[in-house]
């Protein structure tokens, strides 16, 4: 017979259908507070916990320096796990009914601005080689596309479609999204894909982004790249391909994006989460009114 742990983790699998990452943090979360109740209630079975041991949890957490941010993110994974067993009738009451989740600072994300992306092409110019374009196509694919780094990773040969200038990317909960590609990166795309002939035996064939070792590209391969193109051209703190996801967004709604447009482009479920990305076009709409209504001089 599945543990109750077990049987979360095909619920977050088939039903919830999160990514293999996601579940795993899941279950580390729920696999520490089964250690931390062990070590300091000598109880091996968290189902039958009360609040008072949860919130205990939380204390040892913030007095050795976890962020609230992460204490909340495994707050998240407990009352999902105590939801699901309400749900499957394991338990009358979840523990985390009353639980209120920790403040933390709003977090701004700066976007690039447009001068940086310019100044940024200008500098790569024209790549030669198959892991130059290969990198500049990786740019140029996260700014003009906003998709998440998972999904350029994840990127199907059989999901690029330059007939119809349009790629099919999967995203959260494996929702699929089309997006349209600009000619210029299409353009990019045909020179990448005559590159990537020459590569010789491609171990991970089906997927569009490779190595030179026709393998898969990793997570941290992707950030460290554009991390590294971006420190030319740019002093931010942070510069990362969720950056660019988020400048994608700005500069569509400084141009005159809908904002519904922009949601189904960035593969929102909500227009909630579309409107954290308002913030900065706000402040260049201000910046025009300023500038151009008769009262402001």
């Amino acid at each position: 017979m599945k543990s109750n742990k077990d049987a979360f983790r095909d619920y977050l699998q088939l039903e919830k259908k999160y990514s293999p990452h996601t579940i795993n943090a899941y279950l580390n979360d729920i696999s520490f507070f089964e250690i931390f109740n062990k070590a300091h209630f000598d109880q091996e079975n968290i189902e039958s916990v009360n609040y008072s041991q949860v919130r205990s949890w939380i204390v040892s957490l913030v007095d050795e320096g976890v962020s609230n941010v992460s204490v909340n993110r495994k707050m998240a994974s407990l009352k999902s796990f105590y939801k699901f067993l309400l749900k499957t009738k394991q338990i009358e009451v979840s523990p985390m009914l009353k639980h209120k989740a920790l403040k933390t600072p709003k977090i701004v994300q700066i976007p690039f601005s447009e001068k940086e992306l310019t100044d940024l092409m200008l500098e790569v110019g024209e790549p030669a080689g198959f892991e130059e374009i290969r990198d500049k196509l990786i740019v140029e694919l996260f700014y003009t596309t906003g998709m998440r780094r998972a999904e350029l990773i994840s990127l199907m040969m059989a999901n690029v479609d330059l007939s119809s200038g349009v790629v099919k990317v999967l995203g959260k909960r494996n929702k699929e999204r089309i997006i349209p590609v600009l000619p210029i990166v299409a353009k990019q795309i045909r020179l990448y894909l005559d590159e990537r002939l020459a590569v010789g035996k491609i171990v991970d064939e089906n997927y569009f982004f490779i190595s030179k070792k026709g393998l898969k590209l990793s997570e941290s391969f992707v950030y460290r790249l554009i991390n590294s193109y971006f420190s030319r051209v740019s002093e931010k703190v942070k510069k990362s391909p969720h950056v660019l996801r988020h400048t994608f967004a700005t500069h569509l709604l400084n141009n005159g994006a809908d904002l519904n447009s922009v949601k189904e482009l960035l593969g929102h479920s909500s227009l909630a989460s579309t409107q954290v990305y308002t913030h900065n076009s706000l402040a260049e709409l201000k910046k025009v009114y300023t500038g151009a209504h008769p009262r402001s001089k």
